[in-house]
């Protein structure tokens, strides 16, 4: 069963979806004071507009817009560049970016004539870390363990070369609701990155990292004190967002070939397929689930979309086909079995979904909004 406001499936913790078919969730935001809502996010643009002022001329670059490839991180560039007029390094981390990625960013970055930097970090580093997590996952499943050790190095990348190069900002294309607020909401704390070493407790403590791999990660201590340290910002948390008109916009202004390449669904992560196998196998539902039910549920993305996508993007994940052949991939180069991804840390809190529900909803889609969802794996390399 799932929310039949916002699709949150039932089998996510907290949903308690009622006898009308509605979610916690979606019940509380009855309640919430939108005015109030509404002046937060005013006065987080109003922050970002002095922020994109100030910056100007303080570094070898106004700011850092860290672009992955995704259709967000290709708009934020894009704003950054055309509507504030500044000068903005690009910065990609590649840890086996995909094909579609790499044109996307291709295109981007000849499109707003940008200077472009990419780093590539030991991907063998980065195959003992899924491996590891991927065995060893908390509570909330592989995407929150593995996703929430793996940003925080990217973003280490990103601060250590605003320090390097004396760039005071860095703009991360996260939509509303990514990461965890309690991680970040619009800007990382000042704290955050001038008193704290991000190295994970369970990978400093597991005894399989070693001091090089543990270096990786930004830890402030490693800088003289009188170091200017860069803010992070999070602009779609501070500007108005609509999911289907970013889409839209990168399109139509060149920046991504066609709306099957500014899908949501498709990731620059190799083995975000596999987190999301093993979530649907440990938790009952698709981590990401919750997410894109928050955007519907705030009116910033397509429940008419997210309908007919979200039980595709399930049901070629269990019968890995089309795009969901990545996590046998995926599963080969980590030299993993299916029995090898395991919640050790806590227990889950789940309630199975019926494992026909995806056959079921794809059922109620016509032959020819199947045939349009399934465009989306067109380009990618099975």
């Amino acid at each position: 069963m799932k929310c039949k406001n916002c699709l949150l499936p039932d089998a996510v913790p907290g949903a308690n979806i009622d006898a009308q078919g509605v979610c916690a969730y979606c019940r509380q935001r009855r309640t919430v004071d939108l005015e109030s809502e509404e002046q937060q996010r005013v006065e987080r643009q109003r922050d970002l507009e002095l922020a994109l002022d100030s910056c100007r001329g303080e570094g070898e670059y106004d700011c850092i817009v860290m672009l992955s490839g995704g259709k967000d991180s290709c708009y934020l560039l894009h704003k950054i560049k055309h509507d504030y007029g500044l000068n903005a390094l690009a910065f990609t981390v590649n840890i086996h970016v995909p094909d579609i990625a790499w044109k996307n960013i291709h295109q981007t970055v000849a499109r707003l004539e940008v200077p472009h930097i990419t780093y590539t970090p030991p991907k063998q580093l980065y195959r003992r870390l899924f491996r590891f997590l991927l065995q060893n996952q908390n509570a909330r499943g592989a995407v929150r363990t593995v996703c929430y050790v793996c940003a925080p190095l990217t973003e280490g990348y990103a601060l250590k070369l605003a320090v390097e190069k004396n760039i005071p900002l860095i703009l991360a294309g996260y939509s509303p609701g990514q990461p965890d607020p309690d991680r970040m909401v619009y800007e990382f704390p000042k704290a955050m990155i001038t008193e704290t070493d991000w190295i994970p407790q369970e990978i400093r403590g597991s005894g399989q990292f070693s001091k090089a791999d543990l270096q990786l990660f930004w830890n402030p201590a490693n800088y003289p004190a009188d170091t200017r340290f860069p803010r992070y910002l999070a602009p779609f948390h501070a500007w108005r967002y609509n999911q289907t008109e970013v889409m839209k916009t990168v399109v139509e202004l060149g920046l991504v070939r066609n709306t099957r390449h500014a899908s949501p669904i498709l990731s620059n992560c190799p083995v975000n397929w596999l987190l999301m196998y093993s979530d649907l196998k440990n938790l009952g539902y698709n981590s990401y689930a919750p997410e894109f039910a928050a955007l519907i549920r705030e009116k910033k993305a397509s429940r008419r979309y997210w309908r007919l996508l979200g039980p595709l993007v399930d049901f070629m994940i269990r019968k890995q086909i089309l795009l969901g052949k990545h996590v046998k991939k995926a599963l080969k180069w980590l030299d993993l079995n299916p029995s090898d991804l395991r919640i050790t840390r806590g227990e889950p809190d789940i309630n199975n979904v019926c494992p026909s529900e995806d056959r079921c909803q794809l059922e109620e889609m016509n032959d020819a909004e199947i045939r349009d969802l399934e465009e989306v794996c067109a380009d990618e390399p099975q």
